[in-house]
């Protein structure tokens, strides 16, 4: 923060820039063009060692140097694979606003996400291209600025601010932290607005967008200026990215591992085999309208529906499954003062689900409370256009003819058959079993 000698062998302050290694270009009519920033010639007079330790003493990453983008876990430590998917889009992100320095970044995520190691590999990079940058934590910062106004102080509040707002990289980490006090907001509104309105590269951390004020929040929002990367997902967002419990094989039910082939079925049943699987592959890639599986019994419907859920969440796409029965029961209990969820925050988790699988369609709508609540899913995503994926062993004339209506609907949903018998009791999927060893008898 302090500004340094360019001149060490003479012992003289450049006069035109003060020792900040940079200043404001002028306009053909003299005016000052705050809008730019540019290198001092001073800094030629320098040997290389000397630049590099004047860049990394104005940097104010003496000890953050060990941060780098080759010690840095592209994905992340997250165990969720959606959060993995979006620390990597920022790492690439990150690697080309290091590359060119442009607008503004800013990295959102929860303490220990890597936020900081992500920023310090930027300001490292650009140390290694010889180019100005600072970081500091937002903090720090009001904390020098504090300092800055005592009798004491080295330098005077007025150049100490200047010079923090007008760096050519300002990577200012922890936004938001202890900034309650009006005076701190006040300061932070200045440094942010100057930068913003002139467009000077910045690279921002903080935990959330909406612990900020109304001002900043909308600066952030602009998508000219302005891009937001979020390390992770809420934990109360995250069901809809995994699996919930329960459910380990439809886990492990993908398009890889689904037997497509079977060479013992009758060839039209290969081939209905076969269209299927292309069918929910296709229906995976782009999914919109309402896909229905009918068939037996381990005829290969759950598998195809937990594949498409499988391929959403390898994507980063929302994707729930439900088992209907078990749905059903999770809503009676939902009316117990014991349970941990209320029944609206389950029902509306379903009803309103981007994607949604209703696995097992029928086998539990005996009762009119039942049908009724099953009616309502069904016709609140018919009416709103949600992609749907519903398996069911009954007959679609078996169901209700309120959602039979919906399910035959061509300009929404399309009804595939699989006309294949339950692979379970076919002998081709059955495990050899290798012949009991028996001793020969000697004579």
């Amino acid at each position: 923060m302090s500004s340094t000698d360019s001149a060490e062998n003479t012992g003289k302050v450049c006069s035109r820039c003060r020792g900040a290694g940079f200043f404001h270009p002028h306009f053909a009519d003299g005016r000052v063009d705050y809008s730019r920033v540019v290198a001092c010639r001073c800094r030629s007079e320098l040997t290389a060692e000397q630049k590099r330790k004047l860049l990394l003493e104005k940097s104010n990453l003496s000890s953050l140097e060990r941060f780098t983008f080759d010690n840095l876990n592209p994905e992340g430590r997250s165990g969720y694979q959606v959060n993995r998917k979006m620390f990597k889009a920022a790492c690439e992100a990150a690697l080309e606003f290091a590359g060119s320095p442009k607008g503004w970044m800013v990295v959102v995520g929860p303490s220990g996400s890597g936020k900081t190691h992500l920023v310090t590999a930027v300001a490292v990079e650009q140390l290694r291209r010889d180019r100005e940058v600072l970081y500091i934590t937002a903090p720090d910062l009001l904390e020098h600025l504090r300092s800055s106004y005592s009798p004491s102080s080295d330098t005077d509040h007025d150049t100490l601010f200047d010079e923090v707002r007008n760096t050519p990289l300002l990577i200012l980490d922890d936004l938001g932290i202890h900034a309650t006090s009006p005076w701190a907001k006040e300061k932070l509104d200045q440094l942010l607005s100057y930068r913003f309105n002139r467009e000077l590269p910045t690279l921002i951390t903080m935990l959330d967008t909406e612990d900020l004020e109304e001002r900043l929040r909308t600066r952030l929002n602009d998508p000219v200026v302005c891009h937001i990367y979020r390390l992770e997902i809420g934990r109360g967002d995250i069901s809809g990215y995994e699996w919930e419990p329960g459910l380990e094989l439809q886990k492990q039910m993908t398009f890889e591992n689904f037997d497509w082939k079977r060479a013992n079925l009758p060839a039209a049943q290969r081939e209905n085999l076969e269209k299927a699987y292309r069918t929910a592959m296709d229906y995976a890639r782009s999914p919109d309208g309402w896909l229905v599986w009918q068939g037996v019994t381990g005829s290969g419907k759950t598998h195809l529906a937990s594949a498409i859920v499988n391929y959403l969440h390898q994507a980063g796409k929302q994707a729930v499954f439900i088992v209907v029965p078990e749905f059903i029961d999770h809503l009676r209990s939902a009316f117990s003062p014991e349970s941990r969820v209320s029944y609206d925050q389950l029902f509306e988790k379903v009803k309103t689900a981007s994607f949604l699988v209703l696995d097992d369609f029928g086998e539990q709508t005996a009762t009119p409370w039942a049908q009724e609540k099953l009616f309502q899913v069904i016709n609140y995503r018919y009416n709103a256009r949600l992609a749907t994926v519903i398996t069911t062993t009954r007959l679609l004339d078996e169901l209700d003819s309120r959602i039979r209506s919906r399910l035959l609907d061509p300009k929404i949903s399309m009804t595939f058959s699989l006309q294949v018998p339950d692979y379970r009791s076919d002998p081709a999927c059955r495990p050899v079993r290798k012949p009991a060893y028996r001793p020969t008898s000697r004579r």
